[in-house]
This record gives structure tokens, sequence and C-alpha cells, in this order.
């Protein structure tokens, strides 16, 4: 087959395979074709994975910071190095255009890395006068680290999770999701080609089961879960029983504001990209277009001619803008939506069919007309579908882009600025962006509120996630003691 690694599981350093686990079937989505067979983790290979990583940790986390970015470093100029080569089993495993995978996964993952290799040495503690007494504070990892990903972006989060792990001094065993098995894989295999210390980083592969058996083992000190907003519910609860940390970066129903005066061209590229990059499989997509009234119909007239001319095809030939879904089963329910879309009065502007290039696609779509109380405007989709909803006033859309669970991201388009920093002041998102959408870089803190998930990824913001404080008080005189 096409893409099989040399075994299921990379534990302890080395390649680990157990073929009494279950079966996983991983399926190049632009043609259906099995390009890998894996197994998913048995108790046996979870337990040497969390022994490794316990093992490894203590050395790992007393090793001076500087010396743990250089093996990061040498593993971001590997991942560059090879970035074709990369690029191309990102798109065998999720299906995606190989023009996205060149430029937005391994390369975001490397990025990564090299932030918190360059940040971790400048992590320190701080000292706290006390008269003749002082205080001292100092940051130490967590402990062992359980990464559990996500099917849409699987190389690049597993990078954004390893990157503040490990480069703080913490071990980590991931487990990537059983839709896109392969990544995480690779990176493994990079990192002791950089040098990293046997353990610091284990790959096990798996279902629900896995994950759940990683995030109650007590040897586990954080979990941290990018997935659905069901998911984390569950493991959420499973980690608070313990009392481990957690991040959860879960789903979402993000509102993009344009109002009338926004640049026309600009609005409606960030649209598209908020709701068409990677087949509309990202959390947090702008799938609720709120469009003021004055600007709807032009809106609606020149995005219906810039979806049409979308470029579907061969997820591996450069020019193709738009791929397939990641599997039959998010195919089915993307079809769904639209079906109820349809069922349910929203007028349908574009798309609305499955695609003709393969047995996964789905037609770029685009429904206006959509009310709040339509299933279209309440559900995730996770697929290339937008909704357009009409406002009048600014109180509106802000009072309407508000009434959900979720709680991740949110954009404004408009000339002006002032405005732009009132609305994003009141919307309930912990993600937002003005005159823009989805750019994610490292520097920037990503993560959400309300349902959608707790805690930070990337930025300095991750140091808070990934290490706690230990307070020390130091007494320079007699002790002062009634007794």
């Amino acid at each position: 087959m096409r893409a099989q690694p040399a075994a299921s599981h990379f534990v302890n350093g080395e390649w680990l395979e157990d073929t009494a686990g279950e079966v996983i079937e991983v399926i190049y989505p632009g043609t259906g074709e099995v390009i890998a067979r894996l197994h998913s983790a048995t108790p046996a290979v979870i337990g040497a994975a969390l022994s490794g990583a316990v093992a490894a940790q203590a050395a790992w986390g007393r090793m001076r910071p500087v010396e743990r970015s250089r093996i990061l470093m040498r593993a971001v100029a590997i991942i560059r190095e090879r970035g074709a080569e990369l690029a191309e089993l990102e798109t065998l495993d999720t299906g995606k255009p190989i023009q996205e995978t060149l430029v937005a996964d391994w390369p975001s993952g490397a990025d990564a890395l090299e932030y918190f290799a360059g940040l971790a040495p400048t992590v320190t503690g701080e000292t706290i006068p006390l008269g003749g007494d002082f205080a001292y504070t100092i940051r130490e990892p967590l402990g062992v680290c359980v990464g559990i990903g996500a099917w849409n972006y699987p190389s690049q989060i597993a990078c954004w999770k390893a990157a503040p792990a490990l480069s703080l001094g913490n071990a980590m065993v991931f487990k990537p999701s059983e839709v896109t098995p392969l990544g995480a894989l690779r990176l493994a295999e990079i990192f002791s080609e950089a040098g990293m210390p046997p353990g610091v980083f284990n790959v096990v592969q798996g279902y629900g089961n896995v994950g759940a058996a990683l995030a109650t083992d007590s040897r586990v000190a954080k979990v941290s879960l990018t997935g659905s907003v069901p998911t984390g519910r569950k493991v959420y609860a499973a980690a608070a029983s313990g009392m481990k940390h957690v991040t959860m970066e879960l789903g979402g129903k993000s509102p993009l504001i344009i109002f009338d005066d926004a640049d026309l061209e600009s609005a409606i590229g960030a649209a598209m990209l908020g709701n068409f990059y990677s087949s509309g499989q990202i959390c947090s997509n702008g799938t609720r277009v709120f469009v003021q009234r004055g600007l709807k119909e032009r809106f609606l007239t020149r995005l219906a001619a810039r979806t049409e001319a979308i470029l579907a095809g061969d997820p591996l030939d450069p020019e193709t803008q738009f791929g397939p879904l990641v599997s039959a089963a998010q195919h089915e329910k993307v079809m769904e939506y639209i079906g109820k879309a349809k069922a349910e009065g929203a007028r349908l502007i574009t798309g609305g069919a499955a695609g003709n290039h393969g047995p996964l696609f789905v037609q770029p779509t685009v429904f206006a007309d959509v009310t709040d109380d339509m299933t279209l405007a309440r559900e995730e989709v996770f697929g290339p579908v937008m909704a357009v909803l009409d406002f009048d006033s600014e109180e509106e859309a802000i009072a309407r882009a508000n009434g959900t669970e979720f709680g991740l991201a949110a954009g404004v388009f408009t000339a002006d600025l002032a405005r732009g920093h009132r609305v994003i002041a009141q919307l309930q998102a912990g993600t937002c962006w003005i005159n823009a959408y989805n750019l994610t870089p490292v520097e920037m803190p990503f993560g959400a509120v309300k349902a959608s998930g707790v805690g930070r990824e990337n930025s300095r913001a991750a140091v808070e996630h990934y290490t706690q404080v230990k307070a020390v008080y130091v007494g320079t005189g007699p002790v002062d003691s009634p007794y």
C-alpha cells in the first residue's frame, strides 16, 4: 500500500506493532483507495507508551531548555527540507489539495516548533521581595501530557500540541484521529532523527476507547484535545475525575459580520476562505455569514460567481483548489445538512449537490435567507456549506451572533475601524479577526469560550497550560514563633 508505515505505533523511540489491536484502514479520500492498514493500540501498547513517557520525562525536564530547543530546531529543519514529501503524505491522509498542504499544514507545524524552541529558554520565574525575607517562583513541567488529535489538520495539530509540551520539559503520548493516523507517526520519526531521547514523544493509534484509556490513566498530568463538543465533554469529564490539567479546542458555529461599508471583494474572499478552504472542515470557520441588508444582493451575486469558479479535482494536482471530504461518514452528514437547509426554506444560491469529481466530493454551497432557527444556523456542519443571514443594525448583529452555545471564533468586516473594535469587544468568542479571517499565526493565542473549549494554544499563553508554578519562601533570619 502506497503509504504503509513501518508499524502502527512509535513508542520509546522505536516502531511498535501489535496485530491483536482492531484494524484501522486508512482511506485516501481522493479515490477511496486503502493506502495503509494499521492496528489500534492494545493495553500493552498503551502501557508501554505511558511507562516510557514517565521514565523519559524526568531527564528531559531537567535538561537545559536551550538543549531541548536545539533538538526541536533540528526537527524544524528536517520538516522544511522534506516539505514536498510531507505535503503529499498529508494530502493522501486527508484528501486536502496539495496546494493547501504545501503551505498550511506541516509549515504551520514547523512554525510552532520553531516558536516554542525559541521561547522556552526565556521562560523564567520571579523574585518577590518581602523585607528581609524573599520568595521566588519556578515554572515546572507538568509531567506526561496526552494529546488527542482531530482529522482535519492532523500534522499541524500534532505539532501545535507537541511544541509547547516538549519545549517546556514535558513528555507526550499523542493519539491521532483514527481517520488520519499517518502524519503523527512521521513527526515521531523526525523527532527521533533530530536526537530526541526515546520516550519523550510517543504515538499510539486507536479509536475512542484508546483516548479514554489515556485520559483516565493516573500517570497522565494533562490532556489536550482537538475535537467536537460532544467528544470534548466526555474527555473533560474523564480528565476531571483525576484532577488533570486540560486544554479543549472544540467546535464552533462562528459568526462573520459584514457591514455595508466593507470592501466587497475582501469580505467575499474571507467568507469563502472561512467556508470552503479544506472543503469547509475547519473548526473556526465563519459559517454564519451576517450580511447587512444594503449589501446583501451585491454580495450574493459576486459570491456565486467566485464560488462557481473554484477548481475542484484530483487533490494531488497542483492546480486543484478544492478537494473531497475526509470520509464517507462525513460526506453523508454534510449532504444531510444540505437536505435540511432546502427543506427548511433556505434559498440555494449555488452548489447544493454532491460533486462529480469523486465519491466524497460536495459542491461548494451557499444558502441565503437563512434564519437563526434553521438547523444550518445552529449546528456545526463541518463541510463546504455557507449560511448567509440578513441583518439591519449593529446591535442586532451582535445579539444574534452571540445567540449560540459556541464561542470559538468571530470576524467583522467594516471600513469603520472604531466600529470593528467596538463590535469585536462585544462578541463572545476566543479568537477574532477584523477585516481578515482564519489567519492563525503561532504568535497569536488560539482558543475559545463557552462550549467551544478551554485553554489556549500557541503564543506565550500556552506556557500557562503546559507548566505549573512552584512558589518558594526563603527565610533569612531567625524564626519568629510564639511557641
